[in-house]
């Protein structure tokens, strides 16, 4: 785990569009040096530029809800963000300073959960997450984030034998575990985090990045829409990534 506005490029016609009915992302540029910012930056995969001059900012206490079109770049952008993909171009800052200056700081503060669920298979629910909390320095107590995604009844039950509801709600049981330690990393970066839960599964992750927010955390997510956009709208903007031509990089 580790822990916008867009202008046009000759490579690739982005359009992305926000929606912030308290222009929280307007104060949030305005008091950038507080938490993530993101200037004129760039992707390309493979010969193919997924997105360009990319603007984005968003403050402690605060979401942005990231949607868009398959293959609009809303997977790319959090890799970026996480440090797992090289940027093209431009750069990210936290509280105002490059995060290229140190990247292993970085990669401390963020969470990263993406599409795949990275469970060892012969391991039981709990030594899955206190591998994960002791690798990455938390506290080895896991036991209240079993609880909090009401997975506790399979503490001692092997991954293999986990439906694929089960299987995410232990994954995204790692968030609870960063949240109950006070090292825990401060920018979560999710990617479709609801893909595979059922109503009550999508409250206890609202219920838990809601938590974050209010412990002055930030998220950056990416969904298709649904319930869990409507549980964080109060503390959220939202960005969509439009992508209306794209060609390849030259």
């Amino acid at each position: 785990m580790l822990w916008v506005w867009v202008t046009g490029c000759h490579s690739l016609s982005v359009a992305l569009a926000l929606v912030s009915p308290r222009n929280d992302l307007e104060d949030a540029k305005q008091n950038a040096v507080q938490g993530l910012t993101t200037h004129n930056l760039s992707c390309i995969r493979g010969e193919r530029a997924v997105f360009a001059g990319l603007d984005l900012a968003v403050n402690p206490g605060r979401a942005i809800l990231l949607s868009g079109a398959n293959g609009s770049g809303k997977s790319s952008l959090l890799r970026v963000l996480a440090g797992l993909l090289p940027a093209a171009g431009g750069h990210i800052e936290w509280e105002g300073t490059d995060i290229a200056q140190d990247p292993d700081a970085h990669r401390a503060r963020v969470a990263y959960i993406g599409h795949s669920d990275p469970l060892k298979p012969s391991m039981t629910a709990t030594e899955n997450l206190r591998f994960w909390a002791q690798l990455y320095g938390l506290d080895p107590s896991v036991e209240p984030a079993l609880y909090q995604f009401s997975i506790e009844h399979l503490a001692d039950v092997p991954a293999r034998y986990f439906s694929a509801g089960q299987k995410r709600r232990l994954n995204l049981a790692r968030l609870a575990a960063d949240q109950n330690s006070p090292s825990g990393p401060t920018l979560w970066l999710l990617d479709e985090p609801a893909t595979g839960l059922d109503p009550g599964a999508v409250s206890m992750l609202a219920n838990t990045i809601l938590a974050h927010l209010s412990n002055e955390g930030t998220a950056i997510i990416s969904t298709h829409g649904g319930r869990l956009d409507e549980l964080l709208a109060d503390h959220a903007d939202h960005v969509t990534l439009q992508t209306s031509q794209s060609e390849f990089a030259r």
